[in-house]
């Protein structure tokens, strides 16, 4: 048993040492996206260095800051399209429609879902912020990492964003990430805390002499494949967990998952590569060359406010005085001519003008402008405003679509199951027990209703029409063909309008009744003058 976990571990040190020789181009990559996007990462693909300096300084390559606003701005977008903090983005619904009919199954996935966002964004949980931290990770590297655990020593959830620079992934035949190793450091009292007396001698040893002294570590998180389904401990669960020591080569914890820990998504993907490609890999070279025009511009703008002074040599430098108010005897001729000129520089609104070309694209690759249009255009219309949604939806469709299958979807069903070993989720209906508890996730995000705004844009293009065609036809009846009754709640549903703000329909049916009495009672108030009359001509 011995020698088959030494294999073991030799087996996975050995793959992890194949996954970073092979990640040295994507690494290097990312560190260049790092040090003009987000300086506070650039150290963090320096493998086997953990020499960072606290507070040190990190934007020595950054002369213009656009492109990092740019991806701040991106991870906001992501965040409030998919996962907004102020509302109900997803709901959970059984597999089944018929089932979805039935009150105690409804009811009991409410539940379900109340419990889902209340545990989700709980204090001790994290998630709003590792989650700001997921967007970023994939606008600047394209992958982004989630880690869901339960909450130790007590129930609940807990959440934590694992930076690329650590983490190595592999791909199964149908490309759905399902082994990981992580690469981390810890000092000799960490490990000493999490590990206990199983870390190697040498480790152990410096927890007397050097205990802030850090070394490094191995976790893997892979498909057992030797599983035993019945047995109720980690030989029977789905995927295996290894911790590893590089010092000494020792593994020092074996345990395993229900599900997989880690909720792994890419922005894009090119075939054959296992990580993502980002927005800021496109804007890279734009940032480059802004960045090197700022320094132009600095320069020129420096020379235009403070220019360097040509004059004769004929002794007046001698005497020249730049000190605001001065006078430089013999700056000029006896008839006025000037001898004493600044040298002329480069034209600054050119530079400025290529600076915004550079802008507008970084712009434009972290979807920015695309946001902007709805802000910076106040007096379009109704159908104008929904035209754009509809545009948006479309534009940004397959960037959401993916991050609800590899990041949203896997993330629930984690949760779901650790809330379910922790005995916080009600207990199933029976006729939900019998059908093995399938369940789907429902989004309810706002990308998720823009992208269903073609329909609203299409009954108001239609409305449009058919008005303009019942005004030259004189034929109000074309109006009939719209089911206002079917139409309207939706159109209300599609752009997010508090159900409390809509009239039931029981308020609804008393406000026609209501409307109709009206009208009759003016009808028989107009109709009044004629009867009177008709009574006194048959008189």
């Amino acid at each position: 048993m011995a020698n088959e976990m030494e294999d073991k571990v030799r087996e996975l040190i050995s793959d992890y040492e194949g996954l970073k020789k092979d990640r040295y181009d994507l690494d290097s990559h990312c560190k260049e996206i790092a040090e003009r996007m987000l300086p506070q990462d650039k150290d963090l693909f320096d493998n086997m260095s953990d020499n960072t300096t606290h507070g040190g300084k990190k934007h020595q390559l950054v002369f213009d800051s656009t492109a990092e606003v740019a991806l701040n701005r991106f991870a906001a977008i992501l965040d409030s399209l998919l996962t907004p903090r102020s509302s109900f983005w997803h709901q959970i619904k059984a597999s089944d429609p018929v089932l979805n009919k039935n009150k105690g199954v409804q009811d009991y996935f409410q539940s379900v879902n109340n419990i889902l966002f209340e545990q989700r964004y709980a204090p001790k949980a994290n998630f709003s912020s590792q989650n700001q931290m997921q967007y970023s990770s994939l606008g600047a590297y394209g992958t982004g990492i989630m880690f869901i655990d339960a909450l130790a020593g007590e129930n609940g959830l807990r959440y934590r964003n694992v930076h690329l620079g650590e983490l190595y992934l592999q791909e199964n035949h149908q490309r759905i990430v399902d082994r990981v190793c992580r690469y981390f450091s810890m000092t000799a009292r960490q490990a000493f805390q999490k590990f206990g007396d199983v870390l190697p001698d040498s480790i152990k040893s410096a927890l007397t002499n050097d205990p802030e002294r850090k070394y490094f570590f191995l976790h893997w998180v892979i498909p057992r494949q030797d599983r035993e389904p019945f047995r109720l401990d980690y030989k029977g669960m789905p995927y295996a967990s290894y911790y590893i020591s590089l010092e000494g080569r020792k593994l020092l914890q074996e345990g395993g998952y229900n599900t997989f820990p880690y909720a792994v998504s890419r922005y894009e993907q090119q075939a054959r590569e296992p990580y993502g490609r980002s927005p800021a890999m496109k804007a890279l070279p734009a940032s480059k060359t802004l960045n090197e025009q700022k320094k132009t511009l600095l320069k020129q703008g420096h020379l235009a406010t403070d220019p360097v002074i040509l004059a004769h040599d004929d002794g007046i430098v001698d005497i020249y005085d730049a000190t605001p108010g001065s006078i430089i005897p013999g700056g000029v001729t006896k008839d006025g001519r000037v001898l004493v000129h600044p040298m002329q520089v480069g034209r600054i609104d050119i530079g400025k003008d290529l600076m915004d070309d550079e802008r507008a694209l970084i712009n434009d690759v972290f979807l920015v402008t695309l946001f902007q249009i709805l802000v910076e255009s106040p007096e379009m219309t109704a159908t104008e405003v929904l035209e754009r949604t509809r545009e948006k939806g479309i534009l940004l469709a397959p960037t959401i679509g993916r991050q609800q299958s590899e990041y949203l979807g896997p993330m629930i069903e984690r949760e779901i199951d650790l809330l379910s070993l922790q005995g916080l989720l009600p207990e199933q209906p029976r006729i939900l027990q019998e059908a093995e508890g399938e369940f789907k996730i429902v989004y309810d995000s706002p990308i998720t209703r823009t992208q269903k705004s073609e329909w609203a844009a299409g009954a108001m293009r239609t409305v449009q029409q058919l008005m303009e065609v019942s005004v030259q036809t004189q034929n109000p009846s074309l109006l009939d063909y719209i089911n206002w009754d079917v139409a309207a709640p939706e159109i209300a549903d599609i752009y997010g309008t508090p159900s409390t703000w809509l009239n039931s329909p029981e308020t609804i049916a008393a406000i026609r009744q209501a409307r109709s009495k009206q009208i009759e009672q003016q009808q028989m108030i107009d109709a009044a003058p004629a009867a009177a009359g008709l009574a006194k001509a048959a008189k």
